[in-house]
């Protein structure tokens, strides 16, 4: 049993009391930064003042988790249950969606009188009814897919004055990603009202390409760290900046005793790694990076500050886990809608207010799933699960290795040979696990189609579930004619009628010409096939397509080698009902 310990013995109140207002919350959230990846960690080239100050005026959770790659994570922490319980537990192949049946946090916030906004990276989805403000945000301004520059947003982002959405609408915004989101988060926060607000902060800082002004990243290059960990740093570098800029805001507006600031990483680094030399990076002694089911894939850096309730200076070794923010918010700001019963996670309230309750060991399951969660037996090593690791407060069990985390929390000394029993209990735990989270199989989140919220849908080839090679999601791939690769989208037609398809190789925004002589297009018992000219930018279909589920897939004839790959896009517009 762990127990929260603090450099502060001397409670605000006691256990049982409640502010008198319900607080604000703002959900900081960080891509690709680990553990290691800033100075209260021991970063030895990193100095992140305003990261240490949140972490000195707060509660440090120094054990806790997520998973391997960012939406699994997002996907968590939004419904405080298992990523592969809810649908969106990898980051493409149509596996990205979050189920439309998930209650969410902001759906909670805004249930119980919040006002919500989210600004920065959704990657659950940008259709509907998938994207944030479908998903119970009021005020959205983001990018599309998992990066501000990736398939699926305007052509020319860059992180510098791109093209944003802003509810819906582009939006063209000048300035740094990350100063752009934050100069949102703020604008919301000092609008007038008399309701409390809930902000999410998703960053797509420090996703690749590590792209920074070069006042951030040149004194690390100075220093002889290879180019893409000087523009990491200087990403977080620019973060932290901003961070203080908010927490100053906060102090400004009065507002700062009463605000509930949460920080996370949502899953290990990008650019650190093992050793002590600059072209080896840090990782504050954690194995593995992003990806991977080892420590340091998933064991991130949390702090959470509240100086109307919780002590500074705190910190915990508790296992915890992104799963267990939103049954702990539902307690601390009395949220509406909700039934404990359906959390994985479990509520920090008490734990983290310092109350001296025990903390019960618990086990948590860590995975790096694919399209196709290995639901049979196969003949690969693994038999039918993915990669995975095991949690408790003592082991980790990682695709069959055994770890004393106390005693070796760098996972160096597989330990298996002496402790059986212990890892037969683990594997028996997970097995039960994936039964659990797989009990229906692994059923397709679908694109909706015909829906009056939206029209037309777009699809792309990142959402793809692949039949041949793999996905892609970099704009400079869409020209190379050397990738031959297909995929189908798993659709769903909410009204019999006619619908207008538009298949392209590359976007509306910079059409080109696809190199086809012919385009075939499949879509449930439909499957109809035109000839084209190979200057054509699309070829469109018109079809009478019946209500219901349905496989879409395409095939388009190189003009020039006779091999097929599929259209990378496709616009599906609703005409008219059946009669």
């Amino acid at each position: 049993m762990k127990f929260i310990y603090s450099l502060v013995f001397v409670l605000h109140f006691t256990c049982t009391a409640i502010a008198g207002d319900r607080p604000n919350v703002i959900l900081i959230v960080t891509d690709d930064q680990g553990y290691g990846d800033m100075s209260c960690h021991g970063n030895p080239w990193l100095e992140t003042p305003n990261l240490d100050r949140l972490a000195a005026e707060g509660v440090r959770l120094d054990d806790y988790h997520v998973d391997p790659v960012c939406t699994p994570t997002r996907a968590a922490l939004m419904t405080g249950r298992y990523s592969s319980r809810v649908g969106a537990w990898t980051v493409t192949e149509g596996r990205q969606l979050l189920n439309p049946d998930e209650v969410t946090i902001a759906d909670m916030f805004a249930d119980s009188g919040y006002r919500t906004g989210m600004f920065g990276k959704w990657h659950l989805g940008d259709t509907w009814p998938y994207a944030p403000r479908y998903r119970g945000f009021q005020t959205v301004v983001r990018h599309l897919a998992g990066g501000i520059d990736e398939i699926g947003n305007p052509i020319g982002n860059d992180y510098f004055d791109d093209m944003y959405y802003r509810n819906g609408k582009p939006e063209k915004i000048d300035g740094y990603c990350t100063d752009v989101f934050f100069a949102e988060c703020q604008r919301m926060i000092a609008q007038p009202s008399d309701r409390p607000f809930f902000v999410y902060l998703p960053l797509n800082a420090m996703h690749s390409p590590h792209t920074v002004a070069a006042k951030y990243s040149a004194p690390f290059k100075a220093d002889g760290h290879a180019d893409a960990r000087s523009d990491f740093f200087g990403q977080i570098i620019n973060f932290d900046e901003n961070l203080g800029r908010l927490l100053d805001f906060l102090r400004s507006q009065q507002i700062e005793d009463n605000t509930i600031v949460i920080f996370m990483g949502d899953n290990g680094t990008a650019e650190g790694g093992n050793g002590g030399l600059p072209d080896n990076g840090y990782s504050a002694g954690v194995r593995g990076k992003k990806g991977s089911v080892y420590e340091g894939g998933h064991r991130v850096a949390c702090f959470v500050r509240w100086p109307a309730r919780l002590n500074a200076g705190q910190r915990t070794d508790a296992l915890t886990s992104c799963r267990d923010w939103l049954p702990t918010l539902v307690d601390w700001c009395q949220l509406e809608g909700h039934d404990n019963a359906d959390f994985d996670g479990r509520s920090m309230a008490s734990l983290l207010d310092g109350c001296g309750e025990e903390w019960p060991d618990r086990t948590l399951f860590v995975e790096r799933q694919g399209d196709q969660p290995k639901l049979v037996p196969s003949t690969k090593r693994r038999g039918k699960y993915p990669h995975y690791a095991v949690l408790t407060e003592r082991w980790r069990m990682v695709n069959g290795e055994l770890y004393d985390i106390i005693t070796d929390p760098g996972q160096r000394t597989n330990v298996a040979a002496k402790h059986e029993d212990v890892l037969a209990d683990l594997r028996s735990r997970y097995e039960n696990y994936f039964a659990d989270v797989f009990a229906t199989g692994a059923a397709y989140t679908r694109f909706q189609l015909g829906v009056a919220e939206e029209n037309p849908t777009r699809l792309t080839v990142r959402d793809w579930h692949p039949t041949d090679g793999n996905v892609i999601w970099k704009q400079e791939q869409l020209g190379d004619n050397g990738l031959v690769i297909n995929g189908f989208w798993a659709v769903h037609a909410v009204r019999a009628g006619r619908y207008r398809i538009s298949l392209s190789r590359f976007p509306s925004d910079a059409p080109a010409a696809m190199g086809a002589s012919e385009a075939r297009l499949e879509i449930g018992e439909i499957d109809e096939t035109q000839t084209i000219d190979p200057s054509d930018s699309s070829a469109t279909f018109d079809i009478e397509l019946p209500a219901g589920d349905a496989v879409m897939q395409s095939w388009l004839t190189d003009a020039q080698t006779n091999l097929r790959r599929g259209a990378y896009f496709a616009d599906i517009q609703f005409i008219d009902q059946k009669k």
